[in-house]
């Protein structure tokens, strides 16, 4: 078994134990999950996948028991726990009101416009957040990533499979292009121990410019495919609670110059060196 199918079984086991390990007997919380499914789980960081619906539900509305300061992150966000033993044990707390903060446009409704996206895409590497509200504020609660660590682009972390890893690191360029992300740094790139790649922090994107912030060389196929059949008429009903029209359209407008400037790209290096394979 290679290196690359043993890192999707990991996160598929996952999944199977979101789906039916975490049950415990009736008088237990719906969420249990007994030591050792968590520890089976630890590996792979991406621990909603395949249960994205309880996760969802759990962070919006199990109680929060103590709330600290988390001390990174200009924009102060805290961080918040729940009780032992659900499926999530902690949240980032993001009740960033759409406006101008410090300078720049923030909104905790572009926390879960990049979510709900990442679901359209079919990316799993934006973990979910929801809206909720606590202590008289309304905010984003983002799933707190446990086991991870932050990698700086310009360092060469690859893991074993170098092919997997780049390919993530093309879907993360590609996807910041299209919602108009120019604050991906070291502070909001994770990874964990089995090198998936997990993208946070997204309250600056998904503004109306319909310019393109950052630049693509190489380009996933297989996500373009995903990007490049994208339409209003799909992305009004997810995002439409979070982001406004002019906002989707902009989307709209930077997906269509995402395909014109592949196309230069394909014209002058040819496919081979524009696709990765």
């Amino acid at each position: 078994m290679s290196v690359r199918h043993r890192l999707v079984l990991v996160c598929v086991s996952v999944a199977w134990l979101g789906a039916n390990g975490y049950l415990g007997a009736s008088s237990a919380p719906r969420w249990h999950r007994s030591e050792s499914q968590a520890a089976t789980a630890s590996a792979c960081a991406k621990t909603w996948i395949g249960r994205e619906a309880e996760v969802e539900e759990f962070i919006r509305t199990a109680p929060i028991v103590s709330m600290k300061d988390v001390p990174i992150g200009v924009t102060k966000p805290k961080r918040g726990f729940f009780p032992p033993g659900g499926p999530v044990a902690s949240i980032a707390w993001k009740p960033l009101s759409p406006g101008m903060h410090r300078g720049f446009w923030d909104s905790y409704k572009a926390e879960i416009a990049a979510y709900e996206l990442d679901k359209v895409l079919r990316m799993q590497m934006v973990p979910p957040a929801v809206e909720r509200r606590h202590d008289g504020r309304t905010g984003a609660a983002v799933q707190w990533v446990e086991n991870v660590k932050g990698w700086k682009i310009s360092d060469p972390v690859a893991g074993p499979d170098v092919d997997a890893w780049n390919r993530q690191v093309v879907r993360m360029k590609m996807f910041d292009v299209l919602i108009a992300n120019d604050d991906r740094n070291q502070g909001n790139l994770l990874y964990d121990g089995e090198y998936h790649l997990i993208l946070i922090d997204h309250s600056r994107a998904f503004t109306s410019t319909k310019d393109l912030v950052g630049t693509m060389r190489r380009i996933d196929r297989d996500y373009w495919s995903q990007v490049d059949g994208l339409t209003k008429e799909q992305l009004q009903p997810v995002l439409s609670q979070w982001i406004g029209k002019k906002e989707v359209d902009a989307i709209i407008a930077r997906r269509d110059k995402m395909r014109a400037e592949i196309a230069k790209m394909v014209a002058a290096r040819g496919e081979s060196d524009v696709f990765i394979r």
